[in-house]
């Protein structure tokens, strides 16, 4: 999660033409996705939002693995996993996971 440094608010991701920056909803201000890997989790209703996960290339080294699932791209049964809160504070949370072999990412809802 990065900050704004003018106004202190929560740069959010945002897409600009073919370039993904980092955008401050109340100044205005803009910072550029470096070192960072972008994960879009499109919804199948138009009405509900994109949701952006954006996680640092860095940060897999220190994510929990677990060899519980099989990575539907590869077969591959060693992933790194993380939750997000990604729907109602009263419904469970969402698990993410990453195939180490082929860094294919996806996701399943408790």
């Amino acid at each position: 999660m990065e900050f704004c440094p003018r106004c202190g608010k929560v740069l959010t991701p945002s897409r600009k033409e073919r370039e993904v920056m980092l955008v401050c909803r109340k100044c205005g201000y803009t910072q550029a996705l470096e070192g960072l890997q972008e994960v879009i989790v499109k919804s199948p209703n138009r009405r509900q939002k994109t949701e952006v996960v954006v996680i640092e290339e860095n940060e897999e080294k220190v994510l929990p693995k677990t060899d519980d699932v099989i990575c539907p791209n590869c077969g591959h049964n060693e992933a790194y996993w993380w939750t997000v809160q990604t729907r109602s504070a009263d419904e469970p949370m969402t698990q993410f996971f990453r195939c180490v072999k082929c860094s294919h990412t996806w996701r399943e809802y408790a």
